[in-house]
């Protein structure tokens, strides 16, 4: 038997302005559509101080009679009086989390994009490196940024000839490598000639991208609420980069158009502009005393360092797992499970994990009782891809060319290795040039092949995410390296095993093609949905 909601009442005239703003009218679960993400917030807000339905909460305090055309507007007003008295009176930030908007930022260089992505609670997709070919010329010139402070420097001139020179060999070496992989990896028969071409494409921008500056740009798109965008704006105009103060004023102006009552305080003198000066202050303040406490010279380290676990690690993963499912105080269940024989805790880890046939089946949160910190050398474009896991914590060091540069071993396999070469070469002296009169803008100048020392903390469930979708065979052979070393670390150096053992979606494979059963998988999808009717047109 189900449960007997009840039907709210509506009268005719009601039902038909609803119709035009939640998904249905009689039933317990719906959804809001056609209302600006102010006036949708604002519902959400007014809706934990009321008894009333939010539907009718809607009829009777938001909607003001306004033409259907005009639906932009419906509700602004209460809305806009609510936020003042939220926020301002009450500062309520939760209200901040209820609204939300999508916002393109395009033509960013790639230091403007790992700036935008710091921020965890948003959604990001970036144009891919590996995917799309910088060998265009878009208005006339190559596609890197014009830093500004670098442009108006003696090195204008300089910055300009490097990049350039960069970019043109870039262009050559992409051709040479994808006529290399054409002769190398033949068509097969079972490939259609989209999947061959989009597979020879993708190995060769996989091989040439780490020549490819700091500078490129790129596009990304955003969806965040607007607490998110309000802190991910304070935090960028705290930035010492004029690219990134820029285009957190852009954003701001833009998001004002649709969701101006979410970032009202960002420009308040006691409020936004407060928090940005202590940002600014605090950052400021480390990095000049890091030189008067830090004279050590860096020691060598490899890739990849398990720098930091906990040894008890397993035993408070067994006692998570069964927290919730027991009446043990915590502190209780963690002395009984100290006790406990080892094949009884392995039962226990068995039953909470079970028989994972997907990587996208993850047990549940008891794997965050315990973490792991990596300390993490590789080239910028590996660095790219596994900063955009938001969930762990991840810091990095300045990109300079101090710390070498990686070179695929298809580089030399296709006969690119002088020009790929040649390019770092300049890379390293324009930066070089650079760097005493603009310390932080000269890391545009730095190509993504050059290494860059980071460190990432993160718990065994986000550790489990991580290494199982790094690790999978269309991935970048940079980064599959870097999470399958995770993985034997986390058994090996940290002793723990059964973690390990959870992983069972770690792809130790070695394939040529790392696209081509991604393609033939999508080529599969576009038929099925051409033969459904509903593929693209």
């Amino acid at each position: 038997m189900t449960h007997p909601y009840v039907v709210e009442e509506f009268s005719s005239e009601e039902r038909a302005i609803l119709d035009r703003y939640f998904t249905n009218t009689d039933r317990p679960v719906f959804a809001l559509r056609n209302l600006p993400e102010a006036v949708k917030g604002a519902l959400f807000a007014r809706y934990s101080r009321t008894r009333k339905s939010l539907r009718r909460l809607f009829l009777d305090e938001f909607y003001r009679g306004e033409d259907g055309a005009a639906v932009a507007t419906v509700g602004g007003a209460k809305a806009d009086e609510l936020y003042d008295r939220v926020f301002i009176e009450f500062g309520d930030d939760s209200v901040a989390q209820l609204g939300a908007a999508h916002l393109a930022v395009e033509q960013a260089s790639n230091v403007l994009t790992k700036a935008i992505e710091w921020s965890r609670l948003a959604a990001y997709l970036e144009q891919s490196t590996r995917y799309v070919a910088y060998d265009d010329r878009p208005g006339g010139r190559w596609r890197y940024y014009l830093e500004p402070d670098i442009v108006a420097s003696a090195h204008g001139d300089a910055y300009r000839a490097t990049l350039d020179a960069i970019f043109e060999a870039y262009s050559g070496a992409l051709k040479d490598a994808v006529a290399f992989f054409e002769r190398r990896f033949p068509r097969s028969a079972e490939d259609t000639e989209q999947v061959w071409r989009a597979t020879i494409r993708a190995k060769a921008c996989d091989a040439l991208r780490g020549m490819l500056p700091a500078a490129t740009v790129s596009n990304v798109g955003i969806f965040a609420s607007g607490q998110a965008f309000e802190m991910m704006i304070l935090r960028m105009r705290a930035s010492p980069l004029a690219e990134v103060r820029a285009v957190a004023e852009a954003m701001l102006a833009e998001l004002n158009e649709v969701i101006p009552a979410f970032l009202r305080r960002v420009d308040r003198p006691e409020r936004g502009g407060d928090w940005t000066r202590y940002l600014r202050q605090t950052a400021e303040a480390t990095r000049a005393i890091a030189g008067g406490v830090l004279r050590a010279d860096p020691e060598p380290r490899p890739a990849v360092t398990l720098v930091d676990w906990d040894p008890e690690g397993e035993e408070k993963l067994v006692a998570a797992m069964l927290y919730a499912v027991c009446g043990l105080p915590d502190d209780q269940l963690a002395h009984e499970v100290r006790k406990m024989p080892v094949e009884d805790r392995l039962r226990v880890m068995r039953a909470y994990t079970g028989d994972r046939r997907n990587r996208r089946h993850k047990p549940g949160r008891a794997l965050e009782r315990t973490g792991y910190r990596f300390d993490v050398l590789s080239d910028y474009g590996a660095f790219r891809d596994l900063q955009r896991h938001r969930m762990l914590t991840i810091e990095w060091q300045p990109l300079t060319p101090a710390l070498g540069y990686e070179t695929a071993p298809e580089v030399e396999e296709a006969g690119v290795a002088p020009a790929f070469r040649e390019a770092m070469d300049r890379s390293a002296a324009l930066w070089g040039r650079i760097r005493p009169d603009l310390p932080e803008q000269a890391q545009y100048a730095v190509c993504m092949a050059y290494r860059i020392r980071y460190a990432m903390q993160m718990n065994a469930r986000e550790a489990m995410h991580l290494i199982e979708l790094r690790s999978s065979a269309q991935g970048h052979p940079a980064y599959r390296a870097i999470a399958r070393e995770m993985w034997r670390q986390i058994g090996e150096v940290a002793g723990h095993r059964a973690v390990a053992a959870f992983m069972t979606h770690v792809d130790e494979s070695e394939v040529d093609l790392e696209r081509l059963d991604a393609e033939r998988r999508a080529e599969r999808k576009r038929e099925e949905a051409a033969a459904r009717g509903t593929g693209p047109r």
